[in-house]
């Protein structure tokens, strides 16, 4: 109940309006409070029942808000008198309607699939989308981040992985304003900045599927240690091996970098060592790309006396020959989702709501059989 004796929206509207007879001195209480002094916005979302934050986006047109909740401020603040100070506007709220999305990733079909799921989430919201690629080893990191976002004047960024690890972004984007996303295998933030692609179930799914082939000599080829994606990959591999009373040996894990170039040596290395594993999983298509390479190098045909499993099923892994068997990631559904959630959080409870988690799944093709 707030001063007025009105404890909801409704109740609000109804006075400014006067359609509340039997409450006339609450209604002019209402009107009288301001004669004397100037509004603000923190009297605006306290007599609307809404945050400072929305009231905000409805003074800078944004398209993140209800129409019913939009009407309902811009009423209060028509009523009231509330305008507001262009300075102050201008230092609180210098942002446009920029998206960005900020990647250090290797692989380009991520980056393509990331970025049409972005849009699509976009779509109809008036945002637009600003790609910016980084490294992370880079000395000058951390200022180009921000630099990029306060010359671009971002209403938010997406952080996509490992960028979305780097625990020393999001201090700054607080530090200037900037609403983010965070994409990452494991939740590393607060629930509103994230959107969790739950990696380890993929690798999970990966080593049921190669153990109930009856494999048992498995090699793994690792991403970059740097991305969090090849560690959680990796926990769901041993997990289901485990699960099978099985285990991932160390003398069969390799380090790539998720590139082509990476799985083909990684693979090389591998199938020319006397107990050469009878499967890998590679922590993507672009390494399991390679792997295949190598075997036809080797004269090792995949999937008679090797079976290969990818992870991402971009389109890719459909193209190749044999087809390969992979670990299907939603990328784009989970780009669409995590820029719902920047520009329009109550659609994106929704989803969340009717489908909580975009999981990955397993794509079996022609590289896998059981071991001859």
């Amino acid at each position: 109940m707030d001063i007025y004796g009105v404890d909801d929206l409704g109740g609000i509207l109804a006075m400014i309006d006067g359609d509340t007879p039997d409450q006339p001195e609450a209604a002019k209480s209402l009107r009288d409070e301001f004669k004397d002094r100037r509004p603000t916005i923190n009297d605006v979302a306290r007599l609307t029942g809404v945050s400072k934050k929305t009231v905000s986006r409805v003074i800078n047109k944004s398209p993140a808000v209800k129409e019913d909740t939009r009407e309902a401020i811009l009423r209060v603040m028509h009523e009231i008198g509330y305008a507001p100070d262009p300075q102050a506007r201008g230092l609180a709220f210098r942002r446009s309607f920029l998206i960005g999305m900020i990647y250090d990733n290797p692989n380009p079909q991520y980056v393509v699939n990331m970025q049409q799921g972005l849009l699509d989430g976009m779509r109809g919201t008036g945002f637009e989308l600003v790609v910016h690629p980084c490294d992370r080893a880079s000395e000058t990191f951390l200022e180009d981040v921000r630099n990029f976002v306060e010359r671009q004047k971002l209403y938010g960024v997406i952080l996509t992985p490992s960028v979305s690890e780097d625990e020393r972004v999001p201090p700054i984007l607080r530090q200037i304003g900037c609403e983010f996303i965070r994409i990452a295998s494991v939740s590393l933030d607060e629930p509103e900045h994230m959107i969790v692609s739950h990696d380890h179930l993929g690798g999970v799914a990966a080593g049921r599927h190669l153990a109930e082939l009856g494999h048992r000599r498995i090699g793994f080829i690792s991403g970059r240690q740097s991305f969090r994606s090849s560690h959680e990959r990796r926990r769901g591999l041993e997990e289901a091996l485990s699960d099978a009373e099985l285990s991932l040996t160390e003398d069969l894990v390799v380090q790539g970098a998720y590139t082509f170039e990476s799985g083909y040596e990684c693979a090389r290395d591998l199938l020319q060592r006397p107990d050469r594993p009878t499967a890998i999983f590679a922590a993507n298509d672009e390494m399991a790309a390679g792997v295949l390479q190598a075997a036809r190098s080797l004269d090792i045909r995949v999937p008679d006396d090797l079976s290969v499993v990818g992870y991402d099923n971009f389109q890719l892994a459909e193209r190749l020959w044999p087809r390969l068997t992979t670990v299907h990631t939603p990328t784009r559904e989970i780009g669409r989702r995590a820029s719902t959630k920047l520009v329009n959080p109550q659609s994106a409870a929704e989803i969340e709501q009717q489908d909580p988690r975009a999981l990955p799944s397993l794509v079996i093709r022609d590289t896998t059989a059981p071991p001859q």
